[in-house]
């Protein structure tokens, strides 16, 4: 099968590469005429005015073994190419060689090509990459050097020569993530802020969605050129029609497409002919209509790729930038909220009209909004890259109903939170799941593993409002001690008891109840005293309106006296306010509860913040290129430096006693079913043989109770029985849970999980979380298990779940843990086929 990708280049656009073919010839000589001399000479160390035939062969026909090629597309016609040869037969070593023609240089290319020769050339047992550089070729030289690989270099007879290995780096991946970052946030840049807009699909009749989405655009006061494309029209809605955006004679940067899918096509060859960005298809027709609306879909992203463009749908509302110097309503909504500082991105298009109507409603101001439709190629993690370095633009809100790429997510919201929130509305259900009949992380979990990325998951579209107003408005909270001030003692209360419900703290000497008859300059002063006391980091103001003629008409402004002090104070303050309205940077909520859930969502985030992000350590004793995924689970294990405790199956009393003879007494006897064989309370497990007539005994019962198979093991000192799992899970892939082994924990879920690799901090996390975890510190008189043993094996664990696709689940069950160290007694694994991880290897755009 042909290895190819669509790559964005460091401008922004998009580009298909792939292996070379041995049809490509033609296109080869085409793209070697259109060359300059220089570019000859300085990859050729020779003027080289054409290829002469047995070398164009060659370069066409590779065994994708030992020599490799790829192409960097654009239509039919070829913009690059790069090869290795490996150096000898099985030789780890390598010649590498790109060039670009001289119209693309300068627009990343050469680095995109490296990336995906290197991992061409891993696969193939390649270890080592050696170039050969003119002095005189700066740009080529840069490619290699600001790559992040170890570079030797030396000069010989006119000639820099270049070694480096090729097995990624920390510095490599660092590089290859900012490449990432840049280039797709470039490619969102040229969708939000274009400097024309072509729209196909607006009827000159000023009826259906095209005609609708060209009067949003010049009613919302949009910047730029509009450009209505129509085969007949010479005007729509009041403004020039053209049969092709390339007859407008104006820079056209996006493209609204709003035809029937059939003709899609045709309006992105014309987009692409203009030299357009991106598309925005609203048009409906495709993924969601079935597998040919699937293959459509397919074709209609490969189409606008390989063209340069990307695509915001198909089956979207549309995207909108209110940034004053453009000023774009490019959606379904007539009109858009406020100019603000939150970025809002909606997976669902059926919804977007809706949610722009209750940020609108809810006074959120926004800085830009984009929803996906079908996600068929911007997705969420594009819009995250975006926004990290967006100026315009402090929090970040995300409508999401499934997950395209969830490592890169995971990755990608665990870097923009340290910078900036992220508040998202995710599912806590999880789909049936790949790994058997291991359920994974449950709803609570879920919420947790969103928290240890920096995410503010929440259930509802209204806590995400309610959320993202607090952000949007007020400072985050230096702790979690709350001050509660109100004129009501009942709403006080339930203040109070949400507080202490959320995990926040009420702090000492609140709540503080003013008397109903107090006027707003009591009112106020209380407030302000709370916005300056030491002993608390953020205000919960709950308010009853008094009684009808109770106050002078002077001393009733409550609103202003809440809003001096919210506005001023360094310490975030939320409202249950039931008096009128109060000026939107104000959060105010219908209940005391959704007051309270907010601060706490908001808290929390806090937390995560002021902790460190801890680092991937180096593991000794480990070999991935070891593993046999097909072998026993001990092997696998081993290759990561965890050793399992040998245990022999057997399935009669004469196998059972070779057995503990060959192991050596004492030993103990398990039931072999999956979830028999640590079960002591049903009677499933014999301890401490210590001969023949003993396991003769115990195989006895066990096979009368549970049949014939057992297994025999050697005994091991006691220690606190745990368990380490590992599923994959559809928001964040491989998971790794802990938790105190036993039917209790198992009854509860009391697991703790993190998303996989493991850093030291959240492999400590793991072992101090589960509620059960004062078990392992030393309760009551007990000695205190190794925690770091501990520690390390969930680091290993975590190296193997994300260094291996094929791995469904991995089960520990039980490790037994001591003062001085663990024993693994049990492992089982289950495979299938890899699990795509598109967050994985060279730089590529993800197709669902």
């Amino acid at each position: 099968m042909e290895k190819s990708a669509d790559v964005l280049l460091s401008d922004g656009s998009a580009a298909h590469l792939r292996q070379i073919r041995p049809e490509d010839a033609p296109a080869i000589v085409e793209f070697h005429s259109r060359m300059s001399e220089r570019t000859r000479y300085l990859r050729y160390f020779s003027p080289y005015p054409r290829i002469p035939e047995r070398d164009l062969e060659r370069f066409v026909n590779v065994d994708h073994h030992d020599r490799e090629a790829y192409v960097v597309v654009s239509g039919p016609r070829i913009m690059a190419v790069g090869r290795y040869e490996r150096l000898g037969h099985d030789s780890p070593e390598a010649e590498v060689a790109f060039v670009v023609e001289d119209a693309h240089q300068g627009r990343g290319i050469g680095s995109v090509l490296l990336e995906h020769l290197a991992d061409a050339a891993r696969e193939n047992g390649i270890t080592r990459f050696v170039a050969e550089v003119l002095p005189e070729n700066g740009g080529m030289l840069r490619v290699f050097s600001d790559f992040g690989y170890q570079i030797q270099r030396r000069y010989a007879d006119g000639v820099v020569h270049l070694e480096f290995p090729i097995e990624p780096t920390e510095k490599s991946r660092e590089v290859q993530e900012s490449r990432e970052q840049r280039t797709e946030a470039r490619s969102i840049a040229r969708l939000l802020a274009p400097r024309g807009v072509a729209v196909y699909g607006a009827s000159a009749s000023g009826q259906g969605i095209g005609a609708a989405m060209l009067g949003h655009l010049r009613d919302g006061g949009y910047t730029g050129t509009i450009v209505p494309i129509h085969r007949r029209a010479s005007r729509v809605a009041g403004l020039p029609a053209y049969r092709s955006a390339t007859e407008a004679g104006v820079a056209v940067d996006l493209a609204l497409i709003a035809v029937p899918p059939e003709s899609v096509g045709e309006a992105v060859a014309d987009a692409a002919a203009s030299g357009a960005g991106g598309l925005v298809v609203v048009s409906a027709g495709f993924a969601e209509a079935g597998a040919e609306g699937a293959a459509a879909q397919r074709a209609l992203v490969e189409s606008a790729h390989e063209a340069g463009l990307r695509v915001v749908g198909p089956n979207t509302m549309g995207v909108a930038n209110t940034d004053p110097s453009v000023r774009l309503n490019a959606t379904l909504a007539p009109t858009l909220p406020a100019a603000g500082r939150v970025g809002f991105f909606a997976q669902s298009g059926a919804l977007g009209v809706a949610l722009l109507a209750e940020a609108d409603r809810r006074g959120l101001g926004l800085s830009s909004f984009v929803s996906a439709g079908n996600r068929a190629d911007v997705s969420g993690n594009d819009l995250l890259q975006y926004w990290q370095d967006d100026p315009g633009t402090d929090v970040v809100l995300l409508y999401l109903e499934t997950f395209g790429n969830p490592r890169k997510f995971a990755r990608l919201a665990r870097r923009m939170s340290r910078v900036k929130p992220v508040v998202a509305v995710a599912s806590a259900t999880r789909p049936l799941g790949l790994a058997g009949d291991l359920p994974g992380p449950d709803a609570h979990a879920v919420t947790a593993l969103f928290a240890r990325s920096g995410v503010i998951r929440v259930d509802t579209v209204r806590e995400l409002f309610d959320v993202g107003l607090l952000l949007a408005h007020q400072p985050l909270p230096a702790g979690r001690r709350v001050a509660v001030v109100g004129n009501s003692s009942a709403l006080s209360q339930l203040a109070v008891a949400a507080c202490r419900a959320s995990g926040l703290a009420v702090a000492e000497g609140y709540p503080h109840d003013i008397s109903p008859q107090a006027g707003a300059h009591d009112f106020a002063d209380a407030l302000a005293d709370a916005a300056v006391d030491d002993r608390a980091d953020s205000l919960v103001v709950v308010f009853a309106p008094p009684l009808p003629g109770q106050l002078p008409d002077e001393d009733d402004d409550f609103a202003a006296a809440l809003a001096s002090v919210a506005l001023a104070g360094e310490k975030p303050t939320v409202a249950t306010f039931l008096l009128g309205n109060l000026p939107p940077r104000v959060p105010a909520y219908p209940s005391v509860e959704e007051a309270v859930r907010a601060l706490a969502r908001v808290a929390n985030y806090a937390d995560w913040l002021r902790r460190p992000p801890g680092v991937l350590p180096v593991l000794s004793d480990v070999d991935p290129s070891a593993v046999d995924l097909d072998g026993p689970p001990a092997a696998l294990l081993a290759a990561y430096g965890i050793e399992v405790v040998p245990s022999t199956l057997a399935s009669s009393v004469e196998s059972a006693i070779a057995a503990a003879s060959a192991l050596g007494y004492p030993v103990a006897l398990k039931a072999a079913g999956g979830a028999l064989r640590h079960r002591i309370d049903l009677g499933a497990v014999r301890l401490a043989l210590a001969g023949e007539a003993d396991v003769r005994a115990a195989y006895g019962d066990l096979s009368a109770s549970f049949g014939p198979d057992v297994l025999v093991q050697s005994m091991v000192a006691p220690g606190v029985a745990t368990v380490v799992e590992v599923v994959e899970d559809p928001a964040f892939g491989p998971v790794v849970g802990f938790g105190l082994g036993g039917v209790a924990s198992e009854l509860l879920g009391d697991l703790a999980w993190r998303a996989a690799p493991l850093t030291d901090r959240a492999a400590a996390a793991l072992v101090d979380e589960p509620r059960a975890a004062p078990l392992l510190h030393g309760y009551r008189g007990s000695a205190p298990v190794d925690r770091a043993a501990l520690i390390d094996l969930l680091l290993r664990v975590g190296r193997l779940a994300d260094d291996h696709p094929r791995l469904r689940s991995l089960m520990l069950n039980p490790v037994l843990a001591r003062p001085d160290g663990i024993s693994v007694l049990h492992a089982a694994t289950e495979l299938g086929p890899p699990v795509s991880r598109p967050d994985t290897g060279a730089r590529r755009l993800y197709m669902p």
